[in-house]
């Protein structure tokens, strides 16, 4: 996976800048493709090397709200798994604020959520979240 990110990100820096790709909502550029690695390296376990990608990535620099969503949302569940349950909220509470819709319509972002709410301590903000996405136990 790494060697495949990798190489896309090559190839997006030798195009320069963003290639729209029709309808996709966005296009392939350095940003997307590292959007790409932050979400990879959470899904193969690994939420430090997720973060650790996060970090070089400016969310602003991504195209539109949905990438940026979908940021907060990679974010958030790597920080949860960090076992960093504040930052975590306040990771989807920027998505939210970003891409209410996307938001609260993404089953695994409802999972979460609902994972916040039982595994700790809630906070008003937390619980007004998982009411907003329907994420009440």
């Amino acid at each position: 996976m790494r060697e495949l990110t990798d190489e896309a990100a090559a190839i997006a820096a030798d195009l320069g800048g963003t290639t729209a790709l029709g309808d996709h909502g966005g296009g392939f550029s350095p940003a997307t493709v590292q959007l790409h690695r932050v979400s990879a390296e959470f899904s193969i376990g690994d939420p430090s090397a997720a973060l650790a990608a996060a970090r070089a990535l400016p969310p602003q620099s991504l195209p539109s709200v949905e990438p940026r969503a979908r940021y907060y949302t990679d974010v958030a569940a790597a920080l949860a798994q960090r076992g960093r349950r504040d930052e975590s909220v306040r990771s989807l509470l920027a998505a939210e604020h970003q891409a209410p819709q996307e938001t609260h319509s993404r089953p695994a972002v409802r999972s979460l959520i609902s994972g916040l709410l039982m595994s700790g301590r809630t906070t008003p903000e937390l619980r007004a979240l998982a009411a907003r996405a329907g994420a009440l136990p």
